[in-house]
């Protein structure tokens, strides 16, 4: 039987292409090996739904035709307080974001999330006590070494299932609109 069948956790995020995403993804890797989630930002974290796949969908294609693709750049190093969360922060683009979360947590994508919607891109997660004070260095020095772009273009959000296999499984995408192609 299909472990992915029955798991009702879904989410919608921005992909980062290019060299960006690369070095994240393998700083991802160099920090917790083993681990193929591909870089992103979440615009909806984690969540069940209230509804069906097609009904989030269909909401997902009708929410976003009216919002314009947006660059998002990078700031630093941090770590969440509590959930102990390596991440590297925003430094444009959270606004746009947030608009965007508040806008699509309705319908069948409507949940109240643990902790306040704060965008930013996941380096480790779930670390043993004993390893969070070394992986945060590391990700520091080498966000600091990092001499390619500290930006990406948000221009597809993609709706994701969770697989139950440590992995996300994309089921649609929706374009946002580009500059300069309203009639």
């Amino acid at each position: 039987m299909d472990r992915a069948v029955g798991i009702n956790q879904y989410g919608l995020v921005a992909y980062i292409e290019g060299k960006l995403g690369d070095f994240l993804f393998n700083l991802r890797q160099e920090i917790v090996p083993g681990c193929m989630l591909r870089s992103h930002v979440s615009i909806l974290p984690p969540r069940p739904l209230a509804g069906s796949e097609d009904e989030a969908t269909r909401f997902i294609q009708a929410s976003v035709r009216h919002h314009s693709a947006f660059q998002v750049e990078l700031s630093k190093v941090e770590v969440f307080p509590g959930s102990n969360v390596i991440y590297i922060g925003l430094a444009a683009a959270v606004a746009e974001l947030c608009a965007m979360r508040a806008e699509l947590n309705a319908n069948a994508l409507r949940y109240v999330e643990m902790y306040p919607y704060h965008p930013h891109i996941t380096l480790a997660q779930e670390l043993p006590e004993a390893e969070r004070a070394d992986a945060l260095q590391l990700c520091q020095a080498r966000w600091k070494e990092y001499a390619g772009p500290r930006c990406f273009p948000v221009e597809t959000l993609t709706f994701v299932r969770n697989t139950g296999v440590c992995g996300w499984l994309d089921l649609s995408e929706a374009r946002l609109e580009m500059p300069g192609s309203r009639l």
